[in-house]
């Protein structure tokens, strides 16, 4: 079986993975593409432990691919590379991990941080608030930050650092397709801290509504977060603050994806390619003004 991947060579079936950047976690996959082995094989002949005990090796490997997700514990005890389904999945069997931060700035690139982060959970038509925290950002927070969201550089000084969160934050998005309001930006910030804390890097399908609505409400001139609220009814507690902009992202994503589907979307793959189709078609129509703030 094959994993199907887009025209981005994104996965669609396993949502979103996490990888270390290790050289002995790359060696152990390559191992176990031979087959199944258990802790002391993986010990010896990936980590190189000739002479360690059995409980030993145990926790040293579960240690080393534990968190993998391409790697995956038999009943039996022994290792084996997880098996992927070929296929885009279905709309109704995809969880989505709607995601919002905020920011000390435009951009890691630039040395900005998260200051707040929330996931709101997306399952078949129903939403749930998983995680939301203020995060220290262990640098001064701009006045054009606080005064977007009004979170002072004071006011999380005794919060917790990404460190502390990555965990979290990672078990939250496993697995799930990447959803937030102009994506790029989420993800960028995302995958810098979640890099960072844990050296881990992130890849998987992710949506951006924004750019889904073009596709479903093309007759919209501003696809911003505040005009969609408005189009679709949903009010937004606490605008430019994570939960607060999760939560009404959410909503709109389970009403823009029951739109979806009345126009025939079934697949994940469907979803994506709404968005590109009704993109190129615009290139050749007259330019309107969009706001995807």
């Amino acid at each position: 079986m094959y994993d199907h991947a887009d025209s981005k060579g994104r996965n669609l079936t396993r949502g979103v993975q996490f990888q270390a950047s290790s050289t002995l976690l790359d060696r152990a996959v390559t191992y176990l593409e031979a087959g199944p082995a258990d802790c002391e094989a993986i010990a010896q002949e990936v980590m190189g432990l000739r002479k360690t005990s059995a409980a030993v090796a145990d926790r040293v490997v579960i240690a080393l691919v534990g968190s993998d997700p391409r790697i995956s514990r038999l009943v039996d005890g022994r290792w084996s590379l997880v098996a992927t389904p070929s296929g885009s999945p279905l709309i109704k069997d995809c969880t989505f991990a709607v995601v919002d931060v905020e920011t000390t700035g435009a951009g890691p690139a630039r040395g900005d941080r998260i200051t707040e982060i929330a996931v709101v959970v997306v399952k078949g038509g129903e939403w749930e608030l998983t995680f939301d925290s203020l995060i220290n950002p262990e640098r001064s927070i701009s006045w054009k930050a606080t005064e977007i969201t009004g979170i002072t550089t004071e006011e999380v000084e005794n919060q917790p650092i990404f460190g502390e969160v990555a965990d979290a934050v990672a078990g939250e998005l496993a697995g799930r397709v990447f959803v937030a309001h102009n994506v790029g930006f989420d993800w960028r910030f995302v995958s810098s801290e979640l890099r960072r804390a844990r050296d881990l890097t992130v890849d998987g399908p992710k949506l951006c509504t924004a750019k889904l609505a073009r596709g479903v409400v093309p007759g919209l001139r501003s696809r911003g977060l505040d005009s969609l609220s408005r189009y679709f009814g949903v009010e937004i507690e606490n605008r430019h603050r994570a939960g607060g902009d999760a939560i009404a992202t959410a909503k709109i994503l389970i009403k823009m994806i029951e739109i979806a589907e009345e126009q025939g979307a079934r697949t994940l793959e469907d979803l994506l390619r709404i968005k590109k189709k009704k993109k190129s078609r615009k290139k050749t129509s007259m330019p309107t003004s969009v706001d995807e703030i």
